[in-house]
């Protein structure tokens, strides 16, 4: 091997580990910290479910500060930033935020202040209207049937829009599959609300023709 070849391997040796060591070291901190974010939006979602808001915000404040640190150390190192973990992380912090403002009734997350790739944005959106299912459930068994609606059309018209977006999977990351699963989500919900009204409204009607006594 002449010198200035082994120079040359020396220089390039000497590159890769400096440059790819250090992509190395931010892809281990990502990880951590995209499985610390989906484990703080998973609680905070409970938590906004049991009611305990406090927590909930709590919780949610953590998982923005570890999002917005995640994606300051992986902004030099795009393939990094939109590899798939990274966006699933940034997706469910998209999804506790809307999930949480819906259930509360309040303004919802501009994808501007969200500061999360468009595509990931309506992927969030797209779970978040099919966690709303479960919160239309636990209204259902209180008997709270006008917020259930509210929530039902809520994820009725998050349905429409999304399923509206027509492009291809390689743009959207996988939203079609996702709307896809909503439309069954939605269905089974609308399902679960007529059947329990229904069963309302025959229960009163028998209480007030006395065929059943009515409720203490």
């Amino acid at each position: 091997m002449d010198d200035m070849l082994q120079a040359w391997l020396e220089a390039l040796s000497s590159l890769a580990e400096e440059d790819l060591g250090v992509q190395n070291r931010a892809r281990d901190e990502a990880l951590q910290q995209s499985r610390e974010l989906i484990r703080l939006c998973s609680n905070a979602i409970r938590a906004g479910h049991r009611g305990e808001w406090d927590q909930a915000e709590t919780l949610l404040a953590e998982a923005d500060e570890v999002g917005r640190a995640m994606q300051t150390l992986l902004a030099p190192y795009p393939e990094l930033y939109y590899a798939g973990y990274t966006q699933d992380a940034l997706k469910e912090l998209v999804e506790a935020r809307v999930t949480l403002r819906l259930i509360s009734h309040r303004d919802l997350p501009s994808v501007e202040e969200a500061g999360i790739p468009l595509n990931t944005y309506l992927n969030g959106v797209c779970e978040a209207a099919s966690e709303l299912r479960r919160r239309c459930l636990d209204l259902l068994r209180q008997e709270e049937f006008d917020e259930a609606e509210r929530l039902l059309a809520a994820m009725d018209a998050i349905y429409e829009v999304l399923m509206s977006i027509g492009y291809p999977d390689a743009i959207t990351r996988g939203l079609r599959r996702r709307v896809d699963q909503l439309r069954g989500v939605l269905e089974r919900t609308r399902g679960d609300l007529t059947s329990t009204l229904q069963m309302v409204r025959l229960r009163h009607a028998l209480q007030t023709y006395g065929r059943i006594p009515k409720s203490e």
